[in-house]
């Protein structure tokens, strides 16, 4: 049957284990210059570590026993216009009656992974005062576990509606969203068809707000104009201005080459473990605050990439999807494909924003709320990009107060007992 979940486990043959073992070993590594520490990227001595250890000592079957302790599946799901894909999630049910159904959507260079420390704790709270949930965290399409579409123009919206048909599936009629990075746009793009019948409430963990104009946004135009004219902005804004300007001239090649070129740099993530290594090590240094990374981590992290169904070079087309998505000349005219600025518009939904120092945009926050009913907001101190991986306890905070009992969306979603 199209519809039918089935439960899935992580079976990575040993075939595929040797493989990746005598590219780690065989692997030529470039030259570097004296004293350029990370200024050019990943630094050599870091990566010939991680490679070789990823070849030596790495043990992915403990990983893989690990992953397989949590409740995986996969099912059919097609958006329209596009071919049915076999999508893999996580999805944990909380033993109480009240709990919210909520979708994790990850984004780029993460996966499923990054959900994975904040399930216990929202799915069953040690204080029955606390809200509950269910939680449903899929591999994006091209992602983990997931296939990937073998044709253009599969965007944030086909994510979108996946997705919601995901959920649905689940028997969740109505629902919250969590999202930082691709998760951030996926999240948007569900809210501009699914809010607000079925999408309640959104928390969002990305400054990817659109700077202030007279015509769009005028009280926050007329307030950043005060803040830079006349009282100066806080210290907290300024660090997020140097953040995001270093994060625009020096760390986001990347973005231009996989928006532009996915299928050039595909060969290299697909054919070379080291390449992909480094092309992700880096920014997992480079976009968290000053996160203690074990070699575990990494390797698990980056394996998840190399053995993922789709192949590493899959997790790329986005990028070319979202920034293509108005380009007449090579858009398909028979599919939607919103763009990136209308992603940021009003939408009639409840909003959650989260702050953190580190994340490559930080930008004042009052920026974002021309995107919704913004009913909770929260300036961490610490943490970066992946925020439930780095500071989970911070992810689960907010959730926890956002739907609380003096929270705003306390109520949004109507939860319906499960027959």
């Amino acid at each position: 049957m199209a519809d039918e979940i089935k439960p899935f486990t992580i079976a990575i043959p040993d075939a595929g284990l040797e493989d990746l073992k005598e590219r780690l070993r065989r692997a030529r590594f470039p030259d570097e210059l004296e004293g350029v520490g990370n200024d050019m990227g990943a630094p050599l001595k870091d990566v010939k570590r991680l490679a070789t250890y990823w070849a030596e000592k790495y043990d992915w079957r403990k990983a893989e026993a690990a992953l397989n302790e949590l409740p995986h599946f996969t099912t059919q799901l097609q958006a329209d216009g596009f071919e049915p894909l076999n999508v893999h999630f996580v999805h944990v049910r909380s033993s109480r009656a009240d709990a919210i159904p909520l979708l994790f959507s990850h984004g780029w260079p993460g996966s499923f992974l990054e959900a994975t420390k904040i399930l216990k704790p929202l799915t069953e709270p040690s204080d029955a005062a606390q809200p509950a949930f269910h939680v449903v965290a899929p591999s994006l399409p091209g992602y983990g576990f997931s296939e990937a579409s073998k044709k253009r123009g599969f965007s944030a919206d086909q994510h979108g509606e996946v997705f919601h048909k995901l959920m649905l599936r689940l028997g969740y009629d109505e629902y919250a969203t969590q999202g930082g990075d691709w998760g951030f746009l996926i999240t948007r793009a569900m809210g501009i068809k699914y809010a607000p019948k079925h999408i309640k409430a959104q928390h969002l963990n990305l400054d990817r707000f659109p700077q202030p104009t007279l015509m769009k946004a005028p009280l926050a135009f007329f307030r950043t104009m005060i803040s830079a004219l006349i009282t100066g902005f806080s210290e907290r804004e300024k660090k997020g201005f140097k953040r995001s300007k270093w994060f625009k001239d020096e760390g986001s090649g990347y973005f231009s080459v996989q928006s532009t070129r996915p299928q050039t740099i595909g060969y290299g993530l697909e054919d070379s473990p080291v390449a992909l290594l480094a092309w992700i090590y880096e920014k997992l240094v480079d976009w968290t605050d000053a996160y203690p990374w074990t070699d575990d981590e990494v390797c698990t992290w980056i394996s998840i990439y190399w053995f993922s169904t789709a192949g590493p070079r899959a997790s790329v087309q986005l990028y070319y999807e979202v920034v293509h998505a108005n380009n007449p000349q090579v858009q398909r005219n028979d599919v939607v494909a919103t763009s990136p600025d209308d992603l940021l518009a009003w939408q009639d939904v409840k909003v959650g924003l989260a702050h953190f120092p580190q994340d490559v945009l930080s930008l004042p926050g009052y920026w974002g709320h021309g995107m919704g009913n913004v009913v909770y907001e929260k300036y961490h101190e610490k943490g970066g990009h992946f925020a439930a991986w780095e500071e989970p306890d911070a992810i689960v905070a907010d959730l926890r107060e956002m739907f609380g009992e003096k929270g705003g969306a306390k109520g949004a979603v109507k939860v319906k007992a499960r027959l």
